[in-house]
């Protein structure tokens, strides 16, 4: 068979690839990828990793089977978007007020890896059901490709894995406390009436000992502090220490004390925003379930 009788197929298995990358690439409250540039070289790359995918297909049909060693290059090629986005991303980092943190900037690298090999996927499927079974049923195929794809991108957040309560803001002395979790150290009275006047304090109550490993890691704490201080803005300025947001652990039973120093002090947004935060999948941890817990248990 020659490779015109496939162009319908391939055609299609592309159009549905790149609308498949075109619906996982959104431009959130992060402003990441940025409009409109960052979304053209995604966008391209989705358009690359549908061809090649699609292209997949025939070329086993005709027997070219040298002619699918691409799809290696192409692993290649998406391992470097991973890099290059890691790399932006730690540029740019350098210049937030409060920055996201090299946990959170390798899972958003790992997610654009990712969903390039969706693409390539979606594509590779439906242009085997458009050749095998006709149109309607790649259509099906493509649809079931998108749910699959957008259901990916919905993780695990905060408010599946805390509880979060509002919490005072209080000084000892000069001890900065949220509850009775320490914060940090500030000296100053002007300095505290700053930080009395436009700062919040939360709770962030782990639901099992499971979640208490994974609200500890570093990474997951600077990612909520990220997302709040870009969703509500941030009370500081370079060169301003002590007004910095903090999320310090109560050693004695894993709670965290968020103190944060909002633009807009709302605590209900402020609580939807913890809440929406993503759980980094480098973060969690899963102690029950190691061996000698297990074993204890039964």
């Amino acid at each position: 068979m020659e490779i015109d009788a496939y162009l319908n197929a391939i055609l299609f298995g592309v159009v549905t690839g790149t609308v498949a990358r075109l619906l996982t690439l959104r431009s959130d409250y992060r402003q990441y990828p940025t409009y409109l540039h960052g979304r053209i070289i995604h966008l391209s790359l989705g358009f690359i990793a549908a061809s090649l995918g699609a292209l997949a297909i025939p070329a086993l049909l005709e027997m070219q089977f040298t002619a699918v060693t691409f799809l290696t290059v192409a692993a290649t090629q998406f391992r470097d978007v991973r890099n290059m986005e890691r790399n932006t991303l730690t540029e740019l980092d350098g210049f937030e007020l409060v920055s996201r943190g090299n946990t959170y900037i390798e899972g958003i690298a790992i997610s654009f890896e990712s969903r390039n090999y969706l693409v390539m996927f979606t594509a590779f499927f439906t242009t085997l059901a458009y050749i095998a079974w006709g149109w309607f049923p790649a259509s099906v195929v493509a649809i079931l490709s998108f749910i699959v794809g957008l259901s990916l991108m919905s993780g695990s957040t905060l408010k599946d894995i805390v509880d979060i309560e509002q919490s005072e803001i209080s000084f000892d002395g000069a001890g900065l406390y949220v509850d009775n979790i320490y914060i940090m150290n500030i000296g100053l009275p002007e300095r505290q009436e700053e930080i009395l006047e436009h700062g919040m304090g939360f709770i962030l109550k782990p639901k099992n000992i499971n979640i208490i490993t994974t609200i500890a890691n570093l990474g997951q704490r600077q990612a909520i502090l990220h997302d709040v201080s870009v969703s509500l803005g941030v009370f500081r300025d370079s060169g301003t220490p002590a007004l910095t947001p903090l999320i310090k652990r109560d050693l004695a039973d894993g709670r965290l004390g968020v103190f944060i120093l909002p633009l807009v002090k709302d605590a209900e947004k402020a609580k939807k925003v913890i809440g929406a935060v993503p759980v980094l999948e480098s973060a969690v941890r899963m102690p029950s379930e190691s061996k000698p817990i297990r074993r204890n248990k039964t």
